[in-house]
């Protein structure tokens, strides 16, 4: 079996995409901030001592989509040319749905991801004075377009929130 991140000796590499055309990509990921009643009622109505706490997650979770190669060690430099962070309190916590699109020559499902922990990240440091014990969990990519492999989506998933 060969790996795609290894060479032949076994050390990591990055893929060498250089041949390959770039093409129109999107994925779109989600994930969810556990948290406890009395912060989301803060959050409702705009008393979380921190600030805007929704406002300081997308503009993370922007900013994440376009540093994942800083993280990821393999992750290719590619254009973020596009990058939506939609946060909604629900009951128990809030949903984060990014998506991020490119013209390149690999996906950005990492970027994708990335912008949604990180988003999630940002949730709870802004919410950790109120409660200790928030938490994010499931976080996934739902949907992808574009490349090799072409268009997919979770099966398990609605297409909107």
């Amino acid at each position: 079996m060969s790996f795609t991140h290894l060479d032949d000796a076994g050390n990591a590499r990055m893929v060498d995409v250089t041949e390959k055309q770039p093409t129109v990509r999107s994925a779109t990921a989600r994930g969810f901030v556990r948290c406890a009643e009395h912060v989301v009622a803060a959050l409702r109505d705009g008393t979380v001592p921190k600030g805007d706490v929704l406002a300081v997650a997308r503009i993370a979770g922007i900013q994440a989509a376009k540093r994942t190669p800083e993280l990821l060690p393999l992750a290719h430099v590619i254009g973020v040319h596009g990058a939506t962070v939609d946060l909604r309190v629900e009951d128990g916590g809030v949903q984060i749905e990014a998506t991020v699109r490119t013209a390149d020559r690999t996906g950005v499902e990492m970027e994708a991801l990335t912008a949604v922990a990180v988003a999630a990240l940002a949730v709870v440091d802004m919410v950790k004075g109120l409660d200790k014990g928030t938490s994010f969990t499931d976080v996934r990519i739902i949907s992808k377009t574009g490349g090799k492999s072409g268009s997919w989506h979770r099966p398990d998933e609605p297409a909107q929130p």
